[in-house]
C-alpha cells in the first residue's frame, strides 16, 4: 500500500474513532501533504478547538487525552 492510500486508511479510522472532530491533512503551500488537523464540532468530546500534529500518532493519542479531559469536565 503507497503512503497516499495509508493516509487515506488512517483518516478514515481517525475520523471513525473520533466522531466529533473533523479530521484532515493539511496541504503545504508547494502542494505536499502537511499537519493532520482536527477540529472540535463537539465540545462534549475535546477541549481545544483546533489540533495540529505532524503525525497520525501523535494526533490520535492528543484526541484520546482530550476525550478524557472533556470527561472530567463534565462531571
Amino acid at each position: 500500500m503507497d503512503t497516499r492510500a495509508q493516509d487515506e486508511t488512517e483518516l478514515g479510522r481517525l475520523r471513525a474513532d473520533f466522531a466529533g472532530w473533523r479530521i484532515w491533512r493539511a496541504v503545504k503551500q508547494d502542494g505536499r501533504l502537511g499537519e493532520w488537523v482536527a477540529s472540535l464540532h463537539d465540545p462534549r468530546v475535546g477541549i481545544e478547538p483546533t489540533l495540529m500534529f505532524p503525525t497520525a500518532p501523535l494526533l490520535r493519542d492528543a484526541l484520546i487525552r482530550q476525550a478524557e479531559s472533556a470527561k472530567a469536565r463534565i462531571r
